[in-house]
């Protein structure tokens, strides 16, 4: 029997502090289906810092417009997940069909499924045809998981979404040859597409003119990061001035602290080739760049060097191709993420409105556990 009600997660895009759980616009008792339409019942979705991020850019990067709230005040906040199909009007999207893909922090999600395929759909919705396709692409799943895939499907959702930026990121240095740098560092080492960024880039480790990879962390994390064994070298925030001032260095910034940027702009000047910004864990710190010294910072977006790659030859790789990387090393890396002695991340499933809520508040206080992979499920 299909839940007539359901609820959402719903952020004050003004002031990320202030939340409330309330109705699921797209709940079957809020909405009927209209012909071409399909409702997803979310099952359990992640919860990490980089949907932080999505809060934090949620007005430059138009995030809030992926699952508009019922009050343009508020936003709905987009994670990854699986969903269910419960009720469909929609060819070749059949109830009892799972999907893994971009969601609402809710219970429900209605959907106009198009190009579908045995490998799943996009989401053909007017409102989501402005935006970055990569987030409108819903993959096919197994339509019931046992225990041990339900921990696989956790991690997929904690990490791949973070994976996928950290793939791109890397291929996006490497293709520009480091910029010239001989040292990448890395703020918000800690943060899982740091963490997976710097993997990415460990794997080229001993290649010729491969940059050493250094990890800027908090006193708290720094014990953690350097246990992780990605990063050649691991320093505390306010150590910035113990690296070498005429080493060429790219910075790479996932922290967006303004502070943070001021900090190596200064010490590096010059010698700073790069400097890109690609995420907000430091969000109340977030702040212009103008008037630094060095190179102006330049935004990240995974899904312009994706769109790049996704090109046929000889521009790129292919569609097919890019696919087939990501996913060879995906499964490398979720490998590594849970093997050997001390696990890079430790599955939590919660449940509940409650758990909803203090898990987002957790993580944009920073005081989330960072090996916490966090996924929650607001079904009741």
């Amino acid at each position: 029997m299909i839940s007539t009600t359901g609820q959402r997660l719903f952020i004050n895009r003004s002031d990320l502090h202030s939340v409330q759980i309330g109705a699921d616009p797209d709940a079957p008792g809020s909405r009927a289906l209209q012909l071409g339409e399909a409702r997803l019942e979310v099952q359990h979705f992640a919860l990490t810092a980089n949907n932080i991020t999505y809060a934090a850019f949620g007005e430059a990067m138009k995030y809030w417009q992926f699952f508009p709230a019922p009050d343009a005040a508020w936003g709905c906040l987009p994670v990854w997940g699986f969903a269910q199909v419960v009720e469909s009007r929609a060819d070749g999207v059949e109830p009892g069909q799972r999907v893994y893909g971009y969601l609402p922090a809710g219970t429900h999600l209605v959907m106009q499924p198009a190009r579908v395929s045995s490998k799943g759909f996009t989401d053909a919705a007017a409102h989501r045809q402005p935006l970055a396709v990569i987030y409108n692409q819903y993959s096919r799943c197994k339509s019931s998981v046992d225990a041990d895939e339900a921990i696989q499907e956790s991690l997929r959702a904690v990490l791949q979404p973070l994976f996928m930026t950290a793939f791109l990121l890397d291929d996006f240095l490497a293709e520009n040859g480091f910029f010239g740098a001989r040292q990448l560092l890395l703020s918000s080492a800690s943060s899982k597409t740091a963490m997976a960024t710097a993997y990415g880039l460990g794997q080229r480790r001993g290649t010729a003119g491969h940059p050493t990879v250094v990890g800027l962390t908090s006193a708290s994390n720094r014990e953690f990061v350097q246990a992780l064994g990605c990063y050649d070298r691991t320093l505390v925030y306010g150590d910035v001035a113990q690296l070498d001032p005429h080493t060429p260095t790219v910075y790479v910034d996932f922290s967006g602290s303004a502070g943070v940027r001021t900090l190596v702009h200064t010490h590096f000047g010059d010698q700073l080739s790069f400097s890109s910004a690609i995420g907000g864990t430091h969000w109340t710190d977030l702040g212009g760049s103008t008037g630094l010294p060095g190179p102006r910072p330049s935004l990240f977006f995974a899904p312009s060097q994706a769109a790049q790659r996704s090109a046929p030859p000889p521009a790129g790789w292919g569609r097919d191709v890019l696919e087939q990387r990501i996913a060879q090393a995906w499964q490398r890396f979720a490998h590594h993420a849970l093997a050997g002695p001390q696990p890079w991340v430790h599955i939590s499933q919660q449940h509940g409105a409650q758990a909803a809520e203090a898990g987002y508040r957790a993580l944009l206080e920073g005081r989330a556990p960072p090996s916490q992979g966090l996924t929650l499920s607001l079904l009741q």
